[in-house]
């Protein structure tokens, strides 16, 4: 399936921040156990307030996937190369829509003339990148405290 990705617009943070939420919450699971403690530091900035930051800041590309639902996925590269984003919506899953992200963020990247992407994947991710060419990079390590994350890059 092709699905329909563009850049994010200020007017898209309330329905990114939820996105980011569902997406974390429904199946990041692996991740958090559905531990509240767990949990609640890496929800605690997916608010609409900061979608809204992230947006507004020149050196992030923040993109959406569009299904008939509406956004249904979000996804973020910084002008370094850092993916600090890349979620799907549970309602979307298994629709090309996390691959179509992936595809334009390093699109974005290759644009501004970088030779490598770099992201910290969740142990519910790691498969995903790997399969689109995502290599390890030395030991994993915590994220937001309680989450291991393994750092991961691929050549453009």
């Amino acid at each position: 399936m092709n699905v329909p990705v563009r850049r994010a617009v200020a007017t898209d943070a309330p329905a990114m921040a939820q996105v980011l939420r569902r997406s974390i919450t429904e199946l990041c699971v692996a991740d958090h156990g559905n531990d509240p403690q767990r949990l609640g530091p890496w929800l605690e900035n997916k608010t609409a307030a900061q979608v809204a930051t992230w947006l507004a800041a020149p050196d992030n590309c923040c993109v959406v996937a569009l299904l008939e639902t509406g956004i249904s996925g979000v996804g973020l590269v910084t002008a370094k190369g850092e993916i600090l984003l890349c979620y799907v919506d549970p309602g979307a899953r298994f629709r090309g829509v996390s691959a179509a992200l992936l595809t334009a963020l390093e699109d974005h990247a290759r644009a501004l003339g970088l030779a490598e992407v770099r992201l910290e994947a969740t142990l519910t991710a790691r498969r995903f990148y790997a399969a689109r060419g995502y290599r390890p990079q030395g030991c994993a390590k915590q994220a937001f405290g309680t989450l291991t994350c393994q750092a991961m890059a691929k050549s453009l």
